[in-house]
């Protein structure tokens, strides 16, 4: 079964300290830590990413990506990228699945991905300009 947005909307929602919108085809989901989400629907995929902080905002870019790329796999489901969002480059969290996955799936990624968020920041922070 492949879902719509508003099935997945209703799944989310449910979770407690989760709240969800509906925004120009995506979901943003909003958790009680004050960390938001954007989930969409890519053809045969479910995306989920969240941003992190622009790339303005890091001292050392190539000092900061040799450190993900050192120590991303220890964070279990999800990605570190750099995407451009209204003409700003951003550091990204993203992790995706199947379109067909269960609804406890979705939650384990939304939920692992908020996780690693707050994680991401703690372990990164050391590369942010004060």
């Amino acid at each position: 079964m492949a879902w719509e947005l508003a099935q997945l909307a209703d799944i989310i929602s449910a979770k407690e300290g989760y709240v969800v919108t509906q925004e120009e085809g995506c979901l943003l989901i909003a958790n009680e830590d004050g960390i938001d989400a954007w989930l969409a629907i890519s053809g045969e995929q479910i995306i989920v990413e969240s941003l992190l902080f622009s790339l303005d905002e890091v001292n050392d870019c190539s000092a900061l990506n040799e450190e993900i790329l050192r120590t991303h796999m220890i964070f279990p489901l999800t990605t570190i990228g750099i995407s451009q969002v209204s003409g700003n480059e951003y550091y990204i969290a993203f992790g995706s699945l199947s379109a067909q996955s269960k609804p406890e799936s979705v939650l384990i990624e939304v939920d692992t991905l908020f996780q690693n968020v707050e994680a991401f920041l703690d372990a990164y922070s050391s590369f942010l300009k004060a």
